[in-house]
């Protein structure tokens, strides 16, 4: 259970980190900020699915 929510919770601020590098970072020229946003929200969802994986198995 509380691995479930802590799963839930590290997956959620990623997604909120990755969006809001992808916000900031709007006026830039470069693709970098933006990689390293999809990154976050990436791994961010992946940790949500796992999260919803293990909440259902139990």
């Amino acid at each position: 259970m509380l691995t479930t929510i802590t799963l839930r919770n590290v997956g959620t601020a990623a997604i909120v980190v990755g969006l809001l590098v992808a916000i900031l970072t709007l006026g830039t020229t470069t693709d970098r900020p933006f990689v390293l946003a999809w990154l976050f929200v990436v791994i961010g969802l992946g940790l949500r699915l796992e999260a919803a994986v293990r909440a259902r198995n139990r």
